[in-house]
């Protein structure tokens, strides 16, 4: 069980969430904050000023004034109107984090709920009731509506949740496990669907796994470098410190560590006709280098939105309930339209590699799409072109959704953000390029293995042990897509950067990486 400080959570906590789903629950001291908030909104009700979603409808229907007495039902209502969600559900691990997203958004104290309402989200954490949530719906601007009523839903016993690995109704999980329904309070059911926890949830788990990916590259271009027979000249320090990108610097010093002590390196370092590499080559730190600094960038913005309070209205510390925007998810959107950039370009880079590895014009002495008998066999042929396929997908997948926006809500939503598709679209993405640095590890430990006796460095002598304790070498043709699968898994599982026993970049404030 974790224990959260709301405003203070790290990556740290976030990734062990997201990767163990463990529970959490807030620190104690967040309840006073949170007290006092649901105070004023009792307040707010009893008097007769209009207050937006308290005792007034939503949207366009804000002028609508609401009895006292009727205040509890609006918020029922609100929830049950707004589950009209489609498509396939959440995954659990990133529905459990939006949950604990959304426990520490109320724990600001600033949304006016009861303590009752953050303690429910932390028995339904603890005790692995997770909500059905349809994954498509939410334009990213008035908060996550359908998504996040879906996950509400769960707590006032209606919708749907997985219990013990099933899936049922609302109320038959909460029974199974034990719990209650809870009713709502004024302001409550606002305060659960506004907000940026669907996005944002959806922005975080990807921004983890393309940081693992960041990290893979390094190993998989190290790798194909020496397969290739190419030059290590391009890892310089001198030339990297010229240009000043921390990210850069970094990768190429990862890379110069993979690589040292390499035999293969050694053999052709005198002799080699060649002048230059190609740009997959050469220019893999100021890739990839790009590419960690830019999901660097995406990591503070969603620390940030993580921590934030992100419904509507807001009550503020003098007991004021305001209306602002801040369940409007463009730095979401922002960060995921980086962190797809990022996602394409590491791709797109390692994918031109493959290509080269199995080019006999290209691989220097390479055979044929690494084939110990071309024609007879075609090696790694349709892999390379199952990569070229993954990486066009990805480049379209990486077009921005920041720079759409629909009205909604009969205009009163006139601008929004997609950060719910933007953060969405992460995930495919992510699988696509897991598969297409697997691919190249494959393309990579063959290629050393064809400069036999010559050896690789250490390091990557173990990470090509490793590899094929797992995927057999290819000696002959063979039922290929069960060796992509098993390579992809572990580019993603961190098999491979254990085995290669290297200092890799780091992300700050995450230490629990893998």
């Amino acid at each position: 069980m974790l224990t959260l400080s709301p405003g203070h959570v790290s990556l740290d906590e976030l990734h062990d969430i997201y990767r163990r789903e463990i529970p959490a629950r807030l620190d104690g001291d967040a309840h006073k904050a949170i007290k006092a908030a649901s105070e004023w909104v009792a307040e707010a009700v009893a008097g007769g000023e209009a207050v937006y979603g308290i005792n007034t409808g939503f949207g366009k229907l804000a002028s609508v004034r609401i009895a006292p007495e009727d205040a509890i039902e609006l918020q029922r209502n609100l929830i049950l109107s707004h589950c009209a969600g489609v498509g396939e559900p959440m995954p659990i691990p990133i529905t459990r984090l939006m949950m604990v997203l959304k426990l520490i958004s109320l724990g600001r104290g600033a949304s006016g709920v009861r303590p009752e309402l953050v303690i429910q989200i932390e028995v339904l954490l603890e005790h692995n009731v997770t909500p059905v949530v349809p994954a498509q719906g939410s334009v990213g601007a008035s908060g996550d509506l359908a998504p996040l009523a879906h996950f509400a839903a769960v707590l006032i016993g209606e919708g749907e949740a997985y219990y013990d690995g099933k899936m049922m109704s609302g109320g038959k999980a909460l029974k199974a496990a034990g719990l209650k329904p809870i009713r709502l309070a004024p302001k409550e059911g606002l305060a659960l669907i506004n907000g940026t926890q669907f996005s944002t949830a959806y922005a975080l788990a990807g921004l983890f796994e393309a940081w693992t990916a960041s990290k893979i590259c390094l190993l998989s271009s190290a790798l194909s470098i020496d397969a290739a027979m190419a030059s290590t000249a391009p890892l310089l320090p001198e030339i990297h410190n010229l240009r000043g990108h921390p990210g850069q610097i970094q990768a190429a010093a990862t890379m110069r560590a993979l690589l040292q002590g390499s035999q293969i390196r050694d053999s052709h370092r005198e002799d080699d006709p060649r002048v230059q590499d190609p740009y997959c080559m050469r220019c893999q730190p100021q890739v990839a280098g790009a590419a960690i600094d830019l999901i660097r960038q995406a990591s503070v913005t969603l620390r940030r939105e993580a921590n934030a309070a992100t419904d509507n209205p807001l009550v503020l510390s003098d007991g004021r309930i305001v209306s602002g925007g801040n369940f409007h998810a463009e730095p979401v959107a922002f960060a995921a339209d980086m962190i797809a950039l990022a996602i394409a370009e590491i791709g797109a880079i390692s994918q031109r590699r493959i290509a080269l590895l199995v080019d006999p014009a290209l691989s220097f002495d390479l055979p044929p799409f690494l084939a110990e008998t071309p024609g007879l066999n075609s090696g790694m042929m349709v892999a390379e072109i199952s990569s070229a396929a993954l990486m066009s997908e990805n480049k379209h997948l990486a077009n921005p959704c920041s720079t759409d926006s629909t009205p909604t809500s009969a205009n009163q939503e006139d601008h929004v953000s997609m950060a719910a598709h933007g953060a969405r679209r992460l995930m495919p993405m992510i699988d696509n390029l897991f598969y297409i640095l697997g691919i190249e590890l494959f393309c990579g430990a063959e290629g050393v293995r064809f400069r036999a006796p010559i050896k690789t460095s250490p390091a990557l002598q173990k990470v090509c042990t490793a590899f094929y304790k797992t995927v057999s070498p290819l000696t002959e043709d063979r039922y290929m897509a069960s060796d992509i699968e098993n390579a992809a898994i572990m580019a993603r599982n961190g098999t491979l950067l254990w085995a290669a026993e290297t200092d890799f970049p780091r992300l700050e404030n995450l230490t629990l990486e893998t």
